[in-house]
């Protein structure tokens, strides 16, 4: 019939329309006069990297704390219907590469999430297309080079004068990036360094003012008076070089420090004394110090800064600590890695963190176990979805 003819006619043309293509509306403008080049990260990683972590211990202490907690929990892999103990991602997992193992692959990777707010993981590839070994990429050395639609086309590894492109437009990607919130830029991520340098810079101040007191035999300094024999004499040149070379060489500095000074005719010592406003570097030092820890979501109390009584005690601080910041954590980054690896076997697992197994929510978790068991209204189906168990053989 003609209507029939119309209608093949019309499944003819359909298919050979292209497929619909699906993007953000707003993937053009962010990509406009920069497709194809590379997004640079807008403050000097390496500089902030430098001040707040290798050169301040507030720093160092809470970025170790974070990454050796979250590269330390558990995790499991599991899909609608079962956990899986045996599984070729948990055998990566467990032997990235050659040199780390699961706890220094993750450390390291958590360790640039939190210095950079960008973490980058790239998987080796065999010949079957599955990746055989993971490694974790400095991030002060990548670069994003996004595409017509604002999405990443390629990452730029750069060392000296040697670059190496990622290209990520077609099929499963060989870089896994995870980025911190950044609320103004589109490719790159936070990082708490940022968020902290004014307290960082602050804290590096007062050290180094208190290494300079130190120097000068831990106490201010003092004014050395002539007066002369009138009152009104003044010293000669050659007096003036000679007084300030053995001052120099026998009364500056920690090891002349308590050495009697032996001053002429005329000349006269008047130490001085701290003003009120100078003995409050400690409390400006000890201020900067919760600031860098807050910036990071670590308490005072276990980094050993005194005076912050939120927590009654070190195991709550100890509680909150896992449950506000390891724990987040490693759920986002994990569920991240977890998806991209599953993408290079099209399974639909997920990777997740085993809380039942850290001992600073064994409490809560007890309570939760506690609470659900006495749920008569639920069923053991019910009762193991929300405790984040799949359900059982009989039951499916």
């Amino acid at each position: 019939m003609v209507f029939d003819f119309l209608k093949r006619g019309a499944d003819d043309a359909k298919a050979d329309m292209p497929g619909e293509a699906k993007a953000s509306a707003t993937g053009p403008v962010i990509a406009y006069g920069n497709a194809g080049r590379v997004a640079w990260s807008p403050r000097d990683t390496v500089s902030l990297t430098r001040s707040g972590f290798s050169s301040n211990p507030v720093g160092f202490r809470s970025v170790k704390l974070i990454a050796e907690a979250a590269s330390a929990l558990p995790l499991v892999l599991q899909d609608d219907q079962q956990r899986y103990d045996i599984h070729p991602l948990l055998e990566l997992l467990a032997r990235p590469n050659a040199a780390q193992g699961r706890a220094e692959l993750f450390e390291a990777f958590f360790g640039q999430l939190l210095l950079t707010g960008n973490g980058y993981l790239e998987a080796v590839l065999g010949e079957d297309g599955q990746p055989r070994e993971l490694h974790v990429l400095r991030s002060d050395r990548m670069a994003l080079v996004p595409g017509v639609d604002g999405w990443p086309v390629a990452y730029d590894y750069t060392v000296g004068s040697r670059k190496h492109r990622f290209n990520v437009s077609e099929g499963a990607s060989p870089i896994c990036h995870v980025k911190a919130f950044h609320p103004q830029d589109d490719h790159y991520g936070l990082s708490p360094l940022q968020a902290a340098a004014t307290a960082i810079d602050v804290h590096n101040a007062a050290s180094r003012w208190s290494k300079a007191l130190l120097d000068n035999a831990a106490r201010p300094s003092g004014a050395i008076v002539f007066k002369g024999a009138d009152g009104q004499a003044q010293l000669s040149a050659d007096q003036y070089d000679r007084l300030l070379s053995e001052m120099e060489s026998h009364h500056v500095g920690a090891r002349n420090a308590g050495r009697p000074m032996l001053l002429e005719g005329g000349l006269d010592w008047k130490p001085m004394g701290f003003s009120p406003s100078d003995m409050e570097f400690q409390k400006t030092k000890e201020a900067a110090a919760r600031e860098i820890a807050q910036a990071f979501g670590v308490p005072p109390m276990l980094i050993g800064i005194p005076g912050d009584a939120t927590y009654a005690n070190y195991q709550e601080a100890s509680r909150a600590f896992y449950r506000l910041t390891v724990v987040p954590l490693v759920s986002r980054v994990s569920a991240s890695v977890g998806h991209w690896l599953a993408g290079f076997s099209d399974e639909a697992v997920k990777l997740k963190p085993d809380l039942d197994q850290v001992p600073a929510l064994a409490a809560e978790r007890d309570q939760q176990w506690a609470r659900v068991a006495e749920a008569s209204f639920l069923t053991d189906t019910e009762k193991r979805s929300l405790l984040g168990l799949p359900p059982l053989a009989q039951d499916q």
